[in-house]
């Protein structure tokens, strides 16, 4: 508890405040705060009207929640939902990086911002859209590299979005280009046919949740479509800049559209979008053809667009750019700030002729009271807004650039295994913005980038200065690999074969995984050896998803070097060399640590018994020859291990866990690898199943020349090196027979024996 505590610290004060912040929001204005939405929601309740200007995805969630409670329940739920979007983009996070401290900084926004506790507060539909753009995230990023139901659950969660808020539709464009950019995978022809795959499945999620809405929209409108919004969305942004004298004069209908309003003094686009062309009466002529009011509006918005295209797009991003703005304020013709803010009366909107009365008769209808404001509490919380409560401009800002900068690969983002993820987050969240600003500006809208972009600036940041983790994405214990070849493997190989071409490697391959080992691996290399026996000696390097200059140096002291774009573990290294190495005509395959531990001079003792046929497997071990500890609880693992497997093979193993290895390609390529990290008891007990010749023989273990091991804490790592032992030992000996009984078992042979029976 004291560890936890300690790790997650800077977490806990913030979620602390979040609370008692939101608790003080809920007491304050109760039941809860109504806005206009609110009563197009409710009016919509039992009839679930699809042509209404809102999609119907937040009408049934209200409906189920006011089936439960009123709506001071619906806010208090609200309210749970934030924090667990904060706790879920901390969690996200903490998969790529082990620095709590910048997690703690992605889940303070949502925490902490007082306008998303005022939008939590308003029965409306923004915290929903937020938690399911996070959701669609979470699915995507959580675990590795996408597989296809995966990304079949993001494309419903993103239609679901879409369904609440129709701006949800612009993050299909980031989710496209992340699936063809996780992982590497466009680096092989195999790779673009699981991009493929995947885009297939998140396709269909996506698609047919919409287009079952579409055609229940189609059976109430006779035509389809997702909102009955779709006139007037375009209308009031280009109504609002519109030169009349660039329409076409000869077209009446265009031109009953345009404001009359001279140009410079042209109102806000909330009042041309909702109050002129949502005035159900309006326009107060006949129109002149038989093209609807929908219909001309859409033709006025793309004549105006196509007209004045540099004005439309400047409006746009002028209105983009006042997200980052350093303080919120109201801006002319903006939608006023003040509809966000905490106030110490009772925010009675305009909702029509007696709106005061409907707001009573409704609060009373569902909760039994009148709305109210707790004076103290409100003055407290609007004095914490506008005193600096909320989530600055220029750090939204500075998020984009440090997530889009990741993307791109700048410092160590390139190797980093984050630029796809932080991609995905930034894109994300500046395209939302981006395509709310199309409509009009406001500062609610600018609320799906506080839980976007800062998930995206730290893993930018993480990305170009190294601080992902070893296995980005894996939430602590890696999980097993797929089949060989997977995305890592496709663009590992691509990239090898694009430097190298068809140029055959010996047929005795050393095969080093190296993770950062830039300060190490040079010595290690320079005094290996060039022949065992007869044979040439080719060393092939497989840099995991470094993010220092390991290729460089192996490169520059002579090794082939294959570098996988994304950090998966020496379980997944190794198995990549041992099917490059036979692909590029190795016979023998040896492997060694690129930390100096084992001695390069023992080599040719350990390849003996492969060149005159008397085994299939060698292995070196510790305690038949010579060997070094870090620790007693490391020394007294080699022994337990080396017991557990004994009695699980009914063999008997000195030592389960020695890097220092030779064994036929053939061999190497066969057994079934699926474990990243715990991978050497995984081998050995996999080719004893086999019915391989396995020897043990004397060698030497030294301690690392330098840095620490990357096995992490003792008993941690013997924990999951016990479970990868009888996991292996389950599938290989228990499901699938052991031995595939097609050899006697054989012992283990020591040197010793070996010798006895010469």
């Amino acid at each position: 508890m004291t560890g936890f505590l300690r790790r997650h610290w800077l977490l806990l004060l913030l979620l602390a405040g979040g609370i008692t912040l939101r608790v003080l929001t809920w007491l304050a204005y109760q039941p809860a705060l109504l806005y206009i939405d609110t009563f197009r929601y409710l009016d919509n309740l039992e009839a679930l009207r699809p042509t209404d200007l809102n999609p119907l995805g937040y009408t049934v969630v209200l409906k189920g929640l006011l089936s439960l409670g009123g709506f001071g329940f619906v806010a208090a739920v609200q309210h749970v939902v934030g924090v667990l979007i904060a706790l879920a983009l901390y969690s996200l996070t903490r998969r790529y990086t082990s620095r709590t401290w910048l997690a703690a900084i992605v889940a303070a926004p949502v925490l902490l911002d007082a306008y998303q506790l005022q939008i939590e507060e308003n029965v409306m539909s923004e915290v929903w859209f937020q938690a399911l753009l996070v959701g669609a995230l979470w699915v995507l990023l959580s675990r590795g590299e996408p597989r296809w139901w995966r990304v079949a659950l993001a494309g419903v969660l993103v239609a679901a979005a879409v369904l609440t808020r129709t701006i949800g539709i612009t993050v299909v464009l980031p989710m496209a280009l992340y699936l063809v950019l996780a992982g590497g995978a466009w680096r092989s022809r195999a790779g673009w046919k699981r991009i493929g795959v995947r885009t297939l499945a998140g396709a269909l999620g996506f698609l047919i949740p919409l287009v079952a809405y579409a055609a229940y929209f189609n059976s109430q409108a006779g035509r389809w479509g997702l909102t009955g919004a779709q006139g007037n969305v375009l209308y009031g942004r280009t109504a609002a800049i519109a030169d009349c004298s660039e329409l076409p004069t000869g077209d009446a209908g265009l031109l009953i559209f345009c404001p009359p309003e001279p140009l410079d003094e042209r109102l806000s686009i909330d009042y041309y979008t909702h109050f002129r062309y949502g005035d159900p009466n309006w326009p107060y002529v006949p129109l002149p053809d038989d093209r609807t009011k929908e219909e001309l509006a859409d033709e006025f918005a793309w004549t105006v667009i196509r007209n004045q295209p540099v004005d439309f797009v400047t409006a746009i991003l002028h209105d983009f750019s006042k997200n980052f703005a350093p303080v919120k304020t109201t801006a002319p013709n903006d939608v006023p700030v003040e509809r966000w803010q905490f106030q110490t009366i009772y925010p009675y909107h305009d909702i029509g002729a007696e709106s005061v009365q409907i707001y009573n008769a409704t609060t009373l209808a569902y909760d039994g009271v009148l709305p109210s404001v707790n004076v103290e509490l409100a003055a407290f919380l609007r004095d914490y807004q506008l005193g600096g409560g909320y989530t600055w401009g220029p750090v939204l800002a500075l998020a984009g650039v440090l997530g889009l900068l990741g993307a791109l690969g700048v410092g160590k983002a390139r190797r980093s295994g984050l630029r796809a993820a932080a991609f995905l987050a930034t894109g994300s969240g500046l395209i939302v913005l981006l395509g709310s600003a199309a409509f009009e500006f406001s500062w609610r809208y600018q609320l799906p980038a506080l839980v976007l972009l800062p998930l995206g600036g730290a893993l930018g940041l993480a990305a170009m200065f190294g601080l992902a983790k070893r296995d980005p994405g894996s939430g602590g214990r890696r999980p097993k690999m797929a089949d060989y070849p997977d995305e890592v493997d496709d663009g590992a190989v691509a990239d090898f074969r694009a430097r190298y071409g068809e140029a055959p490697l010996t047929p005795l391959v050393v095969v080093i995984a190296a993770y950062n080992e830039a300060k190490g691996i040079g010595p290690v290399l320079r005094n290996m050896p060039t022949h065992c026996g007869d044979l040439s000696v080719s060393t092939l390097v497989v840099v995991d998803g470094a993010t220092d200059n390991t290729a460089e140096v192996a490169e520059d002291n002579g090794a082939y070097v294959c570098v996988a774009p994304r950090n998966r573990g020496q379980g997944g290294a190794l198995r990549l060399g041992y099917h490059l190495a036979a692909e590029y005509g190795a016979k023998y395959i040896v492997t060694t640590d690129a930390d100096g531990q084992y001695d390069n001079a023992e080599m040719p003792m350990l390849v003996k018994p492969l060149l005159d046929g008397s085994a299939d497997f060698v292995t070196g071990s510790r305690r038949l020859g010579t060997g070094q500890y870090d620790s007693r609880v490391r020394w007294l693992g080699v022994r337990v291990f080396a017991v557990l497997a004994s009695i699980l093979t009914m063999r008997k193993i000195t030592d389960t866990s020695f890097g220092f290895r030779a064994m036929t390609a053939e061999l190497a390529t066969a057994v079934t690898l699926r474990e990243p990290q715990y991978q050497s008891s995984e081998l050995l007990l996999g080719v004893m199943a086999r019915g391989a010749r396995v020897l043990e023989v004397p060698m030497t273990m030294h301690l690392r020349n330098n840095g620490q091991s990357k096995k992490g804490r003792s008993l941690k790592y013997g924990a999951n090196y016990a479970r990868v032992m009888t996991g292996t030992w389950l599938r290989e000996y228990v499901l699938r027979g052991g031995k595939r009984r097609a050899a006697a078992p054989r012992p283990v042979r020591t040197a010793t024996d070996a010798r006895e029976t010469a």
